[in-house]
């Protein structure tokens, strides 16, 4: 990206309204705190072309009606390179955000920390950390959108940290600069796309977009009850299918390739949605949707299974969904549809074991309600660690087993003839689970009272 717009266009962009806030500037010397030779001169030049005294300004906005406390990085000031007085202002930006009780929007480009001024500008980030944690605590959300470039700490601060990362087409984004990453390095790794495909990033959203997009966000991510969310609805059933009369049958119809999937559940369920794509860790697993949408005027998060065997990256995003909408007071809705965790060498590998002990450890540990409804298959542990005890619900056309009836019939040296009948014997059908207390009901097109 040749065109770098200035960090007023891009919160023009970005938002309806920006009121420019000040922090008080500290006396510094005018060669930094290393008496670095020229650099007087290099802020006095960067001041010059771009009408600014720092790389940051900040102030109070409202992006489609929705406020919010946003800061944005001037590039052109020293490459937008993060310095001690860079730190007075974004430490000023997140308190503001905290006294004001609004979330933050950070519109990121950045070369990292500055050089001329040493390890005191290294340390700003400790400064950006300890400040994040803090507006976590307190319960506000932190948007970050990636400009080009968005790197080194910067990126590995502001832009990783943030609750939802959105990131510009085309824009570099990743903790090496263009200039001391290794020479054969593969450039995609390093780009916006690349990013989302690593699962760092959340959705690449072009500028004319982005006020849209933006809006939506702080509307669901501030939809949530302080005080305590209801919880969600169950969902009605889609499927026609009527209960199953054996277990092999409850199977059967679990596995049919015309039952409604997780993707026709989430559209009929809410008005709109926003995804939330990948773990943080370089892992996305396309069979688990994750993310927040609208319901009857309110925020719900959703994590959902696709019908797949489920990765270490999806359970990873689960848990990283489940924990955002605890700290934001916003109920959860989780939708049941695997086989089971994938167990190939690359899931483990992966740390599958340690991915599901970490959302069984999420759905155990949130205190916003999880409403859970099983719509397909229910295989074994790696469908139980997304399913809330006490608030499941089942369709007609599912079925839960503590393992497949193929598997079980192995394991017990029976023969192929013998699976249907010990799918019978394991009491995997919709009305055995609500026999046996896993389930609450099975739901039927009119959805329960929750």
């Amino acid at each position: 990206m040749a065109d770098r717009p200035s960090a007023r266009a891009a919160i023009e962009a970005a938002t309806s309204a920006f009121t420019e806030l000040h922090a008080p500037e500290r006396e510094t010397a005018v060669e930094g705190p290393l008496g670095w030779d020229g650099y007087a001169a290099s802020r006095a030049r960067a001041t010059e072309r771009t009408g600014e005294h720092e790389s940051v300004i900040y102030g109070r906005a409202e992006v489609e009606g929705r406020p919010c406390v946003v800061l944005s990085f001037e590039f052109g000031f020293l490459g937008g390179s993060l310095g001690e007085r860079t730190g007075d202002r974004l430490e000023a930006a997140y308190r503001a955000a905290r006294e004001l009780r609004l979330p933050l929007v950070s519109l990121i480009a950045t070369g990292g920390s500055r050089m001329q001024e040493g390890m005191v500008a290294l340390t700003q980030l400790q400064r950006v950390a300890r400040q994040s944690t803090l507006l976590r605590s307190a319960g506000l959300p932190q948007i970050a959108v990636l400009r080009d470039p968005t790197t080194g700490g910067g990126w590995a601060t502001l832009g990783a940290g943030a609750d939802v990362v959105l990131a510009l087409p085309g824009a570099q984004v990743g903790f090496a600069g263009s200039r001391v990453r290794p020479a054969d390095a593969d450039p995609a790794a390093y780009a916006a796309e690349g990013q989302l495909a690593a699962g760092a990033v959340d959705a690449v959203v072009p500028v004319a977009e982005l006020r849209g997009v933006l809006g939506r966000w702080l509307g669901l991510l501030c939809g949530g009850a302080p005080d305590g969310p209801a919880p969600a609805e169950v969902p009605a059933a889609l499927g026609d299918s009527g209960l199953p009369g054996t277990g092999w049958e409850a199977v059967s119809q679990a596995r049919a390739p015309s039952r409604p999937r997780a993707s026709a559940y989430l559209d009929a369920y809410f008005t709109f949605r926003l995804p939330l794509s990948g773990d943080r860790c370089g892992g996305v697993d396309p069979g688990m949707l994750c993310g927040f949408g609208e319901r009857g005027g309110r925020t719900v998060a959703y994590a959902a299974q696709a019908g797949t065997a489920t990765r270490p990256a999806g359970y990873r995003t689960a848990a990283r969904l489940l924990r955002l909408a605890d700290r934001l007071g916003v109920p959860v809705l989780t939708l049941v549809d695997t086989p089971g965790a994938a167990n190939d060498a690359a899931a483990e590998r992966a740390g599958q074991g340690a991915a599901i002990a970490d959302c069984f450890a999420a759905v155990a540990g949130v205190g916003v309600p999880v409403t859970t409804l099983v719509i397909g298959e229910g295989g074994s542990g790696g469908a139980l660690a997304l399913a809330s005890p006490g608030r499941t619900w089942v369709t007609p056309d599912s079925y839960f087993s503590v393992i497949a009836p193929e598997l079980a019939a192995a394991i017990l040296k029976r023969g192929v003839g013998a699976v249907r009948g010990t799918a019978d014997q394991l009491g995997v059908r919709p009305q055995d689970l609500v026999r046996l207390g896993v389930a609450r009901g099975v739901v039927s097109p009119t959805p329960p009272v929750p």
